[in-house]
């Protein structure tokens, strides 16, 4: 018999398809080794793998999220956490706040521009990207793992008029899902190509007219270019997920996002069908005239 015909095999955790081979030898090293913490087998895991990225870095976090999934499944039991002392640097993840000018702006496109998305590289830009999200965006702002592209919006004067962030796109949803035309393997294979705007934000006391949907251009046009010079990949589709009664999405709109429905209000991780969050409405944008064909070769 083969282990795809085995009970629940094979199993796609993570974007990674296991066999029950798979399963026995990651419970094997956690036997084998009951030393070693989380970190150091996910970094095991990754290099007997060869688990990269295009850029060919290791991914040692993504192995990671596949070991908690199954043991969230009850597949295998994880070494504990390690607990983190009180000057650790976990303690010192806190976002700080970060002195910025609260003066209301109030212009025309034409007269604050050139708006320019500046990469979230150094320390001082990374700073006040994430107190920018963390005190204004009303989901406000953890450190995305994965991949993930942020950026400040600035105007010709460098003040900071909002922020950007995109990163790995969702495992699953029905009506993009539908509107690609992709099949389970080739969503595996190809859903790196796929990036989440997962926070936009203009800041407010920002008050420029078409200045959201202008934002939005500029990103559609150079984010692939900029993903690929990161990770070593392009882009070929953007994401994002409108919460409805919230917001209207009248940004997405303009920029010739399009609508592709509602979500139907539950999590990735509500398997049991018991928690009913908010529904969302599905935006894409395509950025390559391909881009069907790329996500569904």
């Amino acid at each position: 018999m083969s282990e795809r015909s085995g009970t629940g095999f094979p199993l796609c955790v993570q974007g990674r398809e296991l066999l029950a081979a798979d399963l026995r030898w990651l419970k094997g090293l956690i036997d084998s080794h009951p030393d070693w913490n989380r970190s150091r087998l996910s970094r095991h895991i990754a290099t007997e793998w060869n688990w990269r990225n295009e850029a060919g870095q290791l991914k040692d976090i993504a192995a990671r999220t596949l070991l908690r999934k199954l043991e969230g499944r009850g597949l295998l039991v994880l070494p504990a956490r390690q607990t983190s002392p009180p000057h650790s640097a976990r303690a010192k993840r806190v976002i700080e706040p970060v002195l910025h000018a609260t003066d209301p702006i109030t212009a025309s496109l034409a007269e604050v521009g050139p708006v320019r998305l500046a990469g979230v590289e150094d320390r001082a830009t990374r700073a006040l990207f994430a107190h920018l999200l963390h005190a204004y965006h009303y989901l406000s702002y953890s450190r995305p793992v994965g991949e993930n592209l942020g950026f400040v919006i600035e105007d010709r004067w460098q003040r900071p008029l909002g922020c950007l962030l995109f990163g790995a796109a969702a495992w699953k949803v029905a009506a993009r899902d539908r509107f690609i035309g992709w099949d389970r393997a080739a969503r595996t294979r190809n859903l790196p190509l796929v990036a989440n705007n997962m926070r936009f934000l203009i800041l407010p006391w920002v008050r420029v007219e078409h200045l959201a949907s202008h934002v939005l251009g500029q990103a559609a046009r150079q984010l692939s270019a900029r993903w690929e010079e990161k990770y070593g990949h392009p882009i070929h589709l953007l994401e994002t997920f409108v919460e409805c009664g919230r917001f209207r999405g009248t940004a997405y709109a303009a920029a010739n996002w399009i609508r592709l429905g509602r979500t139907t209000g539950r999590s990735r991780n509500d398997v049991e069908h018991r928690l009913q969050g908010p529904r969302k409405e599905v935006y894409c944008y395509p950025l390559h005239r391909r881009w069907r064909h790329l996500l569904k070769d």
